[in-house]
């Protein structure tokens, strides 16, 4: 078995959860986004999260708006909709389950 495969495929499936946490607590940026992921060890480069935001925001689950910068161009702030605050919601219930039934299959393991 290609563990590292596995790892990537469980990363993968994570990322879209995680970022609607980040943003349920505050408007971001990518880059704020990218630092907040790298800081809880989930590694995620540019080229992974803008098309992510795109598909969030054509499904109707974020919203941006532009916002000025001292240190540059103006600069992108996502935030989640009300769709996606529902979303997050059915997430949190279906990542509950999902823990619940590792941790069974963990206490049973040989």
């Amino acid at each position: 078995m290609n563990t590292d495969n596995a790892k990537s495929q469980m990363r993968k499936g994570m990322l879209e959860y995680c970022v609607l946490l980040l943003l349920s607590r505050q408007a971001s940026y990518a880059t704020d986004i990218i630092a907040q992921l790298k800081e809880a060890e989930l590694i995620v480069v540019e080229g992974t999260l803008y098309p992510l935001l795109s598909r969030l925001k054509k499904d109707g689950l974020l919203s941006y708006q532009w916002q000025e910068s001292t240190q540059g161009p103006p600069r992108k702030y996502y935030e989640l909709t009300e769709d996606g605050r529902t979303a997050l919601q059915e997430l949190n219930s279906a990542w509950a389950q999902l823990t619940r039934t590792v941790d069974l299959l963990k206490q049973n393991q040989v």
